[in-house]
C-alpha cells in the first residue's frame, strides 16, 4: 500500500510536509504499514495538498487535506478508497486533469521523482536510447521535424539552433539549461525539476549527443531551494546508474552535468546575461552577434534552452517526431504547459497542444475568477507581457495568432485580473521592475525605465503636463527599439496595451491615446 503526498514547493507552502507527517503518525499509532511517496504535484494547485491512496495499481485522491483532517481520513478508511469529503476518485478521470495532453507531465504525480528505476518503469530513457543508436545530424534532424520551438519565451525552432552549433567547429561545445524561471506566474520549470529530475537530465544528454558537446550546465533560479536540493540527488543517482559521465549506458560516449544556482538576477534569465553569471562575471548583457550557438560558454559553440524545451525532447525521441508534429496548429507544434494563477478559481498548471482559446483556458480550466467578479483582463509571457481584455479571449494559444493581438506566448504563464484592477497602476510597475532589474548596460532600458516610472506617476496622480501621453509612447517606441534585450524592449509592452485598451485607467479617453498608438 502506498500513499503519495507531493514534495512541490507549492504544495509544501499549503501544508503538504505537515500533511505527510501526520499520515505517518497517524498509521503508527494504529499499527498500520504504508509506504509514504512523496511525488510531484499534478498541478491541481487548488487541491493540494492533494493525497493520492494506491491499492493493487488502482489509486484515489483527495484534496485539499489539511493537518487536522488526517485522522478522519483513517476513521473513514481512506486507505480502502472510502468515501470523506475530500474525496476526489480516481485522479486521472478528474476533468482538469483528463481533459489535458501531457507529454512533459506525463509521469510527473505518478511515482518517486528520485527512483531512477520508476523513471525507467514509466518510459524513461527510451529517448536516450534511441538518440544513441542515431547519428548527432538524424537526433537534430527528428528534433527539426517535431516543430519544437524554445519554449523560455522567444519561440525559435530549436531544430535550427541545435543545427547552428552542430556545425560549429571547434575542441570543445556546451548545452546551457536556462531554469532562471523568473516570470511572474510561472511554474513548470520548477515543477519539473523537482517532479521529474531525470527528464531534464535525459533531454540534455540528447541535446549534448545531438550537437557534439560533453558538457552542460543547469543555471538555476536561487529562490528555488527544494529543486536545488532534489536536482543535486537526482545528479548524483544518474551518474550512479550510468546515464551520465563517461560510458552513457554502456555507449562509450560522454556527457558531464553540473548544476549551478544563480544570484538572483532577474536579466540572467536573458541567455548572454546567463552566460556572463555561468563565467563567473557580473550579468550584464552581450551584444549579438555573435550568436551563443557559435561563440556562447567561454566563447565555444553553445546550446542555451530552457527547461520544458529540454524536457520535451525525450519524448520526441521516444515517440517520434511525426507524432509530436501532429499536435498543435500551423507552426506552433506540439505542448505548451500553462500556468493559470491570479485571480482563478481553479489555479494551476495545464499541459494542452497549441490551438486552444484562451476563454477555454480561463474558464474550462481556471474556472473563472476566484472573486467571483467578471475577468477583466489578463497578462500573459510575464511580468513584462501585455495585457489583453476579454474582448480578446476568443484568440488562440498559439504564437503567430497571439503576435496578431500584439499578444506573446512568453513562458506559457497567464495572470488573471478582476474588475477591480487598475491597469494604470499595473503598467507603472512594470517600468519600476525594469528600473531594480536593469543589468545598467544600455541606455534606453537603464535611463528609460527610471524616466518612464517618474512621467507614470505624474500620470496616474492626475498632475499630467500637456504632451505626457505623448511623451510616454515616444519613450516606448525608444525602449522598444534601441535596448539591447529583452528586458528594456518588453517593459513598454503592459504600458502600451494598458493604454491601447484601457486609457480609462490612465485617466484618458480612447480617442485621445488611439491616434498616438499607431506607430508603436
Amino acid at each position: 500500500m502506498r500513499v503519495y503526498v507531493p514534495r512541490d514547493f507549492s504544495a509544501c507552502a499549503l501544508g503538504a510536509d505537515e500533511v505527510a507527517r501526520a499520515i505517518e503518525r497517524e498509521a503508527g499509532r494504529r499499527g498500520i504499514t504504508l509506504e509514504l511517496v512523496r511525488n510531484g504535484s499534478r498541478g491541481l494547485y487548488w487541491l493540494e495538498p492533494f493525497v493520492e491512496v494506491e491499492r493493487n495499481g488502482e489509486r484515489v485522491a483527495y484534496g485539499p487535506v489539511s493537518e487536522e483532517e488526517v485522522e478522519s481520513l483513517f476513521d473513514q478508511n481512506f486507505l480502502e478508497g472510502k468515501e470523506h469529503p475530500a474525496r476526489q476518485g480516481n485522479p486521472e478521470e478528474i476533468p482538469y486533469l483528463r481533459r489535458q495532453t501531457r507529454l512533459v507531465f506525463r509521469r510527473i504525480g505518478k511515482n518517486d521523482p528520485l527512483s531512477l528505476d520508476e523513471y525507467r518503469k514509466h518510459g524513461g530513457l527510451a529517448g536516450l536510447a534511441r538518440a544513441l543508436t542515431l547519428s548527432s545530424q538524424q537526433i537534430v534532424e527528428e528534433v527539426t521535424k517535431s516543430g519544437l520551438r524554445g519554449r523560455g519565451g522567444a519561440g525559435f525552432p530549436t531544430g535550427i539552433k541545435w543545427k547552428t552549433t552542430l556545425q560549429a567547429v571547434d575542441d570543445q561545445k556546451y548545452i546551457v539549461c536556462n531554469a532562471d524561471e523568473g516570470d511572474s506566474g510561472t511554474f513548470s520549470d520548477r515543477m519539473v525539476i523537482e517532479g521529474d529530475p531525470f527528464l531534464l537530465i535525459e533531454g540534455m544528454t540528447i541535446a549534448g549527443l545531438a550537437v557534439g558537446a560533453t558538457e552542460g550546465y543547469v543555471y538555476l533560479r536561487s529562490e528555488y531551494p527544494l529543486a536545488r536540493r532534489i536536482f543535486e540527488e537526482a545528479l548524483e543517482r544518474a551518474r550512479a546508474g550510468g546515464i551520465l559521465g563517461k560510458d552513457i549506458l554502456g555507449s562509450g560516449k560522454s556527457f558531464f552535468l553540473n548544476l549551478y544556482v544563480g544570484a538572483g538576477a532577474y536579466v540572467c534569465g536573458e541567455e548572454t546575461s546567463l552566460l556572463e553569471s555561468l563565467e563567473g562575471k557580473r550579468g550584464m548583457i552581450r551584444p549579438r552577434p555573435p550568436l551563443p550557438a557559435v561563440h556562447g560558454l567561454w566563447q565555444k559553440p553553445t546550446v542555451v534552452n530552457n527547461v520544458i524545451t529540454l524536457a520535451s525532447v525525450p519524448g520526441i525521441l521516444a515517440d517520434g517526431a511525426d507524432a509530436y508534429a501532429q499536435l498543435g496548429v500551423g507552426r506552433s507544434k506540439g505542448t505548451l504547459p500553462v500556468q493559470l494563477s491570479g485571480n482563478l478559481r481553479r489555479p494551476g498548471l495545464v499541459e494542452v497542444p497549441f490551438g486552444i482559446t484562451l476563454e477555454e483556458l480561463l474558464f474550462d480550466y481556471g474556472g473563472g475568477t476566484a472573486s467571483g467578479r467578471p475577468l477583466k483582463a489578463i497578462q500573459i509571457g510575464g511580468p513584462l507581457g501585455p495585457y489583453l481584455p476579454s474582448s480578446l479571449f476568443h484568440v488562440t494559444l498559439d504564437y503567430e495568432e497571439l503576435a496578431k493581438v500584439r499578444g506573446i506566448v512568453g513562458h506559457g504563464g497567464i495572470v488573471a485580473f478582476d474588475d477591480t484592477v487598475n491597469l494604470g497602476e499595473m503598467a507603472r510597475y512594470a517600468m519600476e521592475f525594469c528600473a531594480e532589474e536593469s543589468c545598467g548596460k544600455c541606455t534606453p532600458c537603464r535611463i528609460g525605465s527610471t524616466r518612464g516610472m517618474e512621467l507614470m506617476d505624474k500620470i496616474l496622480s492626475g498632475k499630467k503636463a500637456p504632451g505626457s501621453i505623448q511623451l510616454l509612447v515616444d519613450l516606448c517606441d525608444v525602449m522598444i527599439n534601441a535596448s539591447l534585450c529583452g528586458l528594456g524592449g518588453m517593459t513598454p509592452f503592459p504600458v502600451l496595451s494598458g493604454l491601447r485598451h484601457f486609457p480609462e485607467d490612465f485617466g484618458y479617453a480612447k480617442e485621445e491615446v488611439e491616434p498616438l498608438l499607431q506607430k508603436v
